[in-house]
């Protein structure tokens, strides 16, 4: 029996590996994305819808698995937290990038290259911490830094916002961008969302 259940077991984690590594290549679009000319963002745009596609098509895999397991390595509602939190993270990156491909403003404020910053580390933390969910150890310091880097996505929003509103745009120009940096921000909040998950499947199992 523990054979039969090995193979099932796997392939979730392998699955979430993908997703995981899905979303570092989203955010490699993202940041080249913010510095692009404005002849490239349309291409670019397109990259990020095809990375956005492929993580529909992850969590489509993992509910898929989930519904055919009769046995899974964790709670169920869980399995399917994590693939939803996962792909959210996606979803707000493709809307950032789809809003500033059509509003098409000359130049993003200089605080996107800091939020872009800090959504590239936070990927590719989560990306690291995907494949130890199999073991759930070494998961503290993940979910700790996720924290941390999340405040310091706040900090960084707040001062766009200031920004923004100073008065020194117009304030059509002021809502464009601020709907940009929005997504930006709800992006860094859903990691923090996803760190949320593996940390509640780690107390749960232990």
């Amino acid at each position: 029996m523990r054979i039969r259940l090995k193979p099932r077991e796997t392939r979730f984690f392998d699955l979430f590996g993908v997703a995981g590594t899905n979303i570092v290549s989203a955010v490699t679009i993202l940041r080249e994305f913010v510095s692009a000319p404005l002849e490239q963002r349309t291409d670019l745009a397109r990259r990020m819808h095809d990375a956005e596609h492929a993580g529909d098509d992850a969590t489509h895999e993992i509910i898929e698995q989930l519904d055919r397991s009769f046995i899974t390595p964790f709670d169920r509602e869980d399995i399917y937290r994590l693939a939803v939190r996962l792909d959210d993270v996606i979803d707000f990156m493709d809307a950032a990038v789809d809003l500033a491909a059509l509003y098409n403003p000359e130049a993003l404020p200089d605080g996107v290259d800091a939020q872009v910053e800090l959504l590239d580390e936070m990927a590719r933390l989560t990306a690291a911490a995907m494949p130890r969910l199999a073991t759930l150890r070494d998961l503290t310091g993940y979910w700790i830094k996720i924290n941390e880097l999340e405040n310091d996505a706040d900090q960084v929003y707040r001062r766009l916002l200031s920004w923004l509103f100073s008065g020194e745009l117009d304030p059509l120009t002021v809502m464009k961008l601020k709907e940009i940096v929005d997504q930006l921000e709800s992006a860094a909040d859903a990691f923090e969302h996803v760190a949320d998950v593996v940390h509640s499947i780690a107390v749960k199992e232990s």
